[in-house]
């Protein structure tokens, strides 16, 4: 349990477990997964209990709801939400991850996905994949801009192996956290 939803008198009802996948309280898998092996059943919640702890380890919150972002997969009050996860279709060591966000308009899908992209491939040791790649699902009112920043955060991992810590206009932000 997130230690702000004590605060705000939250609790588990309402959550499935993390070992668990229970594919109505996930979004369908949107444009980005379509051409790829989408991770179902115990893979998927596999994959998503390592998130949870990368996400843990790396401060990828949701600041609307407290909590975890990972735990968004989880929450019955939004089944639409949370990320869905496929294997690259020619290249099993990528991993494809699309965010859908609660709303078109959540203010916080840039962050919570960069947050993501950082985590996954900031902590590549702890998981089988070269690459996670990561987008937005086009829902978002601003995805192009969004999944642009992504794919360009993206190609400079490729190309370095190193994790961009400028913004797009150049200006470095040491004070993020992952």
């Amino acid at each position: 349990m997130s230690l702000l939803s004590g605060l705000r008198g939250g609790s588990d009802v309402g959550f499935d477990s993390y070992g668990t996948f229970v594919p109505e309280h996930t979004p369908d898998p949107g444009p980005f997964l379509s051409d790829a092996s989408v991770l179902t059943g115990a893979d998927h919640a596999a994959f998503h209990r390592l998130t949870m702890d990368l996400f843990d380890e790396r401060g990828v919150y949701d600041m609307t709801f407290g909590y975890n972002l990972a735990r968004l997969n989880l929450d019955h009050r939004h089944p639409d939400a949370g990320f869905r996860y496929a294997r690259e279709p020619d290249d099993s060591s990528v991993l494809r991850a699309e965010f859908t966000p609660t709303t078109e308009f959540c203010p916080q899908s840039d962050t919570l996905t960069v947050g993501a992209f950082r985590a996954w491939n900031g902590l590549t040791d702890r998981h089988e994949y070269d690459v996670v790649r990561v987008r937005v699902d086009p829902m978002h009112h601003q995805s192009t801009r969004i999944n642009d920043k992504l794919q360009r955060l993206e190609t400079q991992f490729r190309q370095t192996g190193e994790l961009q810590t400028d913004d797009e206009d150049g200006a470095s932000d040491d004070s993020v956290p992952f």
